[in-house]
């Protein structure tokens, strides 16, 4: 007869800073008071209880920033995750503030991939053992280069290129800590829905990994998506939810033997509310009101940005704002750097920095008409317009015109400022610097072909400063309502 115990595994990924609970359909959904009293009500409920996070704690909310995620790593000890790995953002304030940060964390931070490239050394654990109720569960961090592209700004520093080198890296770990003891090994990885999909077909079924639970894309899921027999989840993103799993872990054979998951609402009426950790925020979000909480500007009506693979109002002004101030032919703006849904029509400061929340700063070069028409290309691609696909997209600034057509996935068009681009043609463009140092992962265009073009400048130390000023000068912004991307499908 086997040995069944029960285990509750509660999970979530790409928090964001996203600590306060907004109002939809008169109802308070989400926020950190509410995913704490739902994670005590389940531990108080059930006997074997662990929480996880896959990543992207910081970034998001302007209580992270302000803070440089110290109020985050507070905040989070009060939520007492059991383990946490590392997603993309954690390394936004440096490599060296977030070492400071894990300090700070009395919780087990883990990562396979993070390495000092001159001795192999690892900056984190890999890998974390949680003993509970005589079950050892063994969780893996794993995180690759195709999302981390801030460590190319770390000479020092190293990580796993992709998939195939994550699951090789889990195998050795698997090898060496796998024993006959451990009951259940855990993915905790931040590298997206898709590629959590591609390494579960990769790793050796003799490693033993019974689930991924993944982060990065934001995918909401109904239910998991099993690949290679391997059960992956997340949580989509914030705090309006928490993935459950419970199951039935098998301790003589040392594997799952059944389990149910689901993803729970954030909301009054299942998750009481916590109110020491509310009284935790509320110190932190005084100051930044007292700080933030001034008019910057008015808008004719809000702007919209719903998400982040298409045009968006938002989009178009932010980068069109950026153009006027810098004095360049084209923007690129990162879709991604737009946090919110919409903005206005009255803006204040916070609303502002909530929406826009990166410090990158921002640098100009050139393109020819011919990389212009590649990189172009490249951004419309299949994958770009797939459902919960977290690649890279941007906004374009005015005059930028480009006509594609999906079936042929070709470009029929691709002018500026009324005129069809010619391959010989230069224009200087600007963009945040995270992306500029990534352009051949985003843009399909080197940086090694961009110096040949001409001298590249940083123009803006942070972008934000830039649209801050504009948006201090300038009332009632309208849109000149020309689409940038005309998609015949």
């Amino acid at each position: 007869m086997k040995h069944l115990k029960k285990l509750t595994l509660l999970h979530s990924n790409d928090l964001h800073g996203d600590f306060l609970a907004e109002e939809i359909d008169r109802n308070l959904v989400g926020g950190v008071s509410r995913l704490s009293g739902y994670i005590s009500k389940v531990r108080n409920e059930e006997k074997n209880v662990l929480y996880t996070i896959s990543g992207d704690m910081f970034r998001g909310s302007l209580i992270d920033s302000e803070f440089l995620g110290v109020s985050t790593i507070e905040i989070m000890n009060l939520l007492a995750p059991d383990v946490v790995t590392l997603g993309n953002h954690e390394v936004d304030y440096g490599l060296a503030h977030l070492l400071f940060l894990e300090k700070c964390a009395s919780f087990p931070i883990i990562n396979a991939n993070l390495y000092i490239k001159l001795n192999g050394t690892r900056l984190f654990t890999p890998y974390y053992i949680k003993e509970i109720d005589g079950m050892r569960i063994l969780f893996i961090g794993i995180l690759t280069e195709e999302v981390l592209a801030r460590t190319k700004m770390e000479g020092l520093v190293g990580t796993l290129v992709d998939v195939r080198e994550a699951a090789l890296e889990i195998g050795k770990i698997c090898d060496a800590y796998r024993t006959d003891d451990i009951d259940l090994t855990v993915l905790l990885t931040h590298i997206g829905f898709e590629k959590d999909r591609e390494l579960a077909s990769m790793l050796n079924p003799a490693w033993g990994v019974d689930l991924i639970i993944g982060g990065h894309s934001h995918t909401l899921l109904d239910k998991p998506c099993v690949a290679a027999g391997i059960p992956i989840v997340q949580a989509a993103v914030g705090t309006d939810q928490v993935g459950r799993f419970d199951i039935l872990v098998d301790t003589d054979n040392n594997c799952m033997d059944s389990y149910t998951w689901k993803l729970i609402p954030i909301t009054d009426e299942n998750c009481p509310r916590d109110t020491a950790l509310e009284e935790i925020i509320s110190k932190y979000k005084l100051v930044t009101d007292a700080k933030y909480n001034r008019i910057l500007t008015r808008f004719p009506r809000a702007y919209s940005h719903p998400r982040r693979n298409m045009e968006t109002e938002l989009g178009n002004l932010f980068a069109e704002c950026l153009r006027r101030q810098l004095g360049v032919d084209l923007v690129l703006l990162a879709s991604g750097s737009i946090r919110v849904p919409s903005l206005g029509p009255i803006v204040t400061l916070k609303d502002f920095v909530t929406a826009f929340p990166f410090e990158d700063s921002v640098h100009e070069f050139r393109l020819t008409g011919a990389q212009l028409r590649r990189a172009a290309a490249f951004l419309l691609r299949d994958e770009s317009f797939t459902e919960g696909s977290h690649t890279e997209w941007y906004q374009y600034s005015e005059g930028f015109r480009c006509v594609y057509d999906r079936p042929t996935r070709s470009i029929l068009s691709l002018a500026m400022n009324g005129r069809e681009v010619r391959d010989e043609d230069l224009f200087t463009v600007a963009m945040q610097e995270y992306h500029f140092l990534g352009m051949k992962d985003f843009l399909d265009v080197s940086l090694e072909e961009v110096q040949k073009n001409g001298p590249i400048r940083m123009i803006a130390s942070m972008a934000r400063n830039v649209l801050e000023e504009h948006f201090g000068s300038h009332e009632l912004i309208r849109l000149d309502g020309e689409p940038r991307l005309i998609i015949r499908e």
